[in-house]
């Protein structure tokens, strides 16, 4: 099979990328990722030479670009998107392009060059906050910033290709993933470089906000099931059932490390925070077989070992705009 994956220069995509690679030697993947802050070409520096991987550094919104490749392919696995909150609190206007307007400018090639498969890989904030119990995929959608409005939005868009012209298309909403060569915006690695370097690490309102916490290699699985064994117009949530609030996760690191909780800096609570996300993953169990393999606290120290090996790699992306990203935000140095 030869696929087009969208975003894989990302940390998501890259992942599953060299995943796909290694678990499945005789396919060949044309790569497309736009090289944003967030995109990096380290991390696909161990695959760089693998002749079934082509990369193609170009924007999803370039219609001709993406038909080209499309002409190419067979199917389409769709991470590309802008994703932080505080980012789309501070500026919608990138992503609505991207995640709403680049996601039509994919599923008009895909219907042009009548994929097999597409893939789109949303998320669990499309659902927005729930205090008790779980959402399930025929729930109602109710984003609660501008970066979950423009996923719910691309979420109808992908639906509505299949029921009004019969694409093939899946749609997976995950629950907040962590691990290897996720960009330092992040509440996971941002804790971890943070307290590795001894600075301070900002902690919204209470700190009590909960969240499904699932490893990136248990996500990267569970889209292995989907595009090979999924159903077309079907929704299927990707839970890692590791229910934890903020201060857990970062007492957890601080711990690990053998740091001081005297690092926690309390700040500014974000706008609209929606308190807790909450999936229910039993679809995907019950008529995919999937189910995480890794536990929250054995994939999290792999996590934390990964940064503290790799300072050189989270190095160079906390550096320049990134640093005044981070002040504008959270209203104090890095």
């Amino acid at each position: 099979m030869k696929i087009l994956v969208t975003g894989g220069a990302g940390f998501i995509g890259s992942n599953f990328v060299r995943y796909l690679l290694s678990h499945y030697p005789a396919y060949s993947l044309i790569n497309l990722d736009k090289l944003t802050y967030a995109g990096n070409l380290d991390n696909l520096a161990d695959i760089s030479d693998y002749s079934q991987h082509q990369f193609v550094r170009g924007d999803i919104a370039d219609a001709a670009l993406v038909n080209r490749l499309a002409s190419e392919t067979e199917a389409i696995i769709h991470f590309a998107a802008e994703t932080h909150v505080d980012r789309s609190i501070l500026n919608a206007e990138d992503f609505i392009k991207t995640n709403v307007y680049g996601t039509y400018v994919l599923l008009e090639a895909a219907r042009k060059y009548q994929h097999r498969r597409f893939v789109h890989i949303s998320t669990d904030e499309v659902y927005g906050s729930r205090l008790e119990g779980f959402f399930n995929e025929n729930d109602r959608l109710s984003p609660s910033s501008p970066y979950s409005a423009s996923k719910a939005s691309s979420d109808l868009l992908v639906a509505s290709y299949h029921k009004t012209y019969g694409l093939p298309t899946i749609i997976t909403r995950c629950s907040n993933n962590y691990g290897p060569y996720q960009f330092p915006e992040k509440l996971i690695p941002l804790m971890i470089t943070n307290a590795l370097e001894d600075k301070p690490l900002p902690v919204y309102g209470d700190g009590l906000y909960m969240r499904d916490w699932l490893y990136v290699l248990d996500h990267c699985g569970a889209i292995d099931r989907v595009l090979h064994q999924g159903l077309p117009g079907e929704i299927y949530n990707i839970g890692g059932q590791g229910d934890k609030s903020n201060l857990e996760v970062i007492r957890f690191i601080l711990n690990v490390l053998g740091k001081p909780k005297s690092l926690m800096h309390s700040v500014k609570d974000r706008p609209g925070h929606d308190r807790r996300y909450a999936i229910d993953p039993e679809k995907i169990k019950h008529e995919l077989g999937w189910e995480p393999t890794y536990s929250f606290e054995t994939a999290l120290e792999k996590t934390i070992a990964w940064y503290r090996d790799n300072p050189a790699w989270w190095g160079r992306v906390k550096s320049g705009e990134y640093q005044k990203m981070y002040e504008k935000i959270y209203g104090v140095a890095l």
